[in-house]
């Protein structure tokens, strides 16, 4: 399971691993107990977490950065509990983590939602944001930089 895979689901708790769609439908994989279930596109909608994005003072800042942000300032700054801490902790826990922010626009609930969903995805080993698809022209194993850079020794030889 990979992070592209995750998706959330409208009116159902948790994420999901989206695995496969139906013309009225999808099945999923919830993460958090791997049971299967099939989500009709009549009653829900089915968003990647790849695709949402958190509203800030200037350019939106995708979740994956935003998640990126809190595991890499997680020594300095602990997550804050989402059961235990009140609405100003929470907001005083995301500026510290994403300051430029927009308070007037991410309610404390969807503070909470990222913090859950946090949560879930570092206890099942899903916080791995690197670029897992190949780029075009990128052999399997081999990474972007070094294309990159056999690119560049190629179009600036010694």
């Amino acid at each position: 399971m990979e992070y592209r895979e995750i998706v959330a689901v409208t009116g159902i708790p948790g994420l999901f691993q989206l695995l496969t769609t139906k013309s009225d439908g999808a099945v999923v994989r919830s993460v958090a107990d791997k049971t299967t279930k099939f989500i009709s596109a009549r009653k829900h909608n089915v968003t990647p977490l790849e695709s949402i994005e958190v509203y800030t003072t200037g350019e939106n800042i995708r979740l994956d950065a935003v998640f990126g942000s809190m595991l890499k300032q997680e020594e300095t700054y602990p997550s804050a509990e989402v059961k235990t801490s009140d609405n100003n902790a929470i907001r005083g826990y995301f500026k510290q983590i994403l300051p430029e922010m927009d308070e007037d626009r991410v309610y404390v609930s969807d503070m909470k939602k990222m913090l859950r969903w946090y949560d879930l995805l570092k206890s099942n080993d899903l916080l791995r944001f690197e670029a897992e698809v190949p780029a075009e022209g990128v052999a399997e194993g081999e990474t972007t930089t070094e294309v990159a850079a056999q690119a560049e020794t190629a179009e600036n030889p010694a």
